[in-house]
């Protein structure tokens, strides 16, 4: 009985930390406005693409995630990719839809505590160039924004014909804010995670054919 009562507390405590960061993305800054529910595929302005986007740990995240007992895995049709050498993980996920400056992918990525298997999922990802944000669907079904894009080095745009292509390197990725840092930290029972810091670095290319 004991057991079952304290899971039961956890279940409720990771839950309402989970939609306190929806709350905070509602009420929080002007940046979260940018959701995947305002570019969902009903949306008459939605295009399919085709690309992809690649987020890699920076320098230090990897080993600081692995000592707190947190692993960071993706969520098909995404695909992860870890060095021994670098000590960095890679997430790759296909772009599937673009909207304005959102384009959304599949897929997504995971953060999970190994001893205690709370997670946290980032479903089907949506990155807004303009807003600078990574926008997720979470575990709760609510839609928030977890990472922001501080810089990104460079943009390329081509085309030809029909077919317009946009290519975004060299992006800075960081918890968007110290009250979503430690929301993933109270629902991951960690203190790993900080938005002081740069958390990843990002690369986006997205394809398009115009009517």
């Amino acid at each position: 009985m004991a057991f079952t009562a304290i899971a039961g507390h956890k279940a409720r405590r990771t839950t309402v930390a989970l939609l306190a960061i929806s709350t905070l993305g509602i009420y929080g800054a002007v940046i979260t406005t940018a959701t995947a529910v305002e570019y969902a595929y009903d949306n008459p302005n939605t295009q399919d693409a085709t690309g992809a986007f690649t987020m890699t740990t920076a320098p230090g995240i990897l080993p600081a995630l692995t000592s707190a007992g947190i692993t960071l895995e993706a969520i098909s049709p995404g695909t992860r990719t870890t060095s021994v050498t670098t000590a960095n993980t890679r997430i790759s996920l296909p772009v599937v839809a673009k909207t304005g400056t959102a384009n959304a992918t599949a897929g997504g990525f995971k953060f999970t505590n190994t001893k205690t298997r709370d997670s946290i999922s980032c479903f089907i990802p949506t990155i807004d160039t303009r807003a600078r944000v990574i926008d997720c669907k979470l575990n709760t079904g609510f839609n928030d924004t977890i990472f922001m894009i501080e810089t990104i080095d460079s943009r390329e745009f081509l085309s030809n014909g029909s077919i317009r292509t946009a290519a975004f390197a060299g992006m800075t990725i960081k918890v968007k804010s110290a009250m979503t840092a430690q929301t993933l930290n109270d629902t991951l029972d960690t203190t790993v995670f900080s938005s002081s810091v740069v958390f990843a670095t990002g690369n986006l290319i997205v394809t398009r054919t115009t009517s």
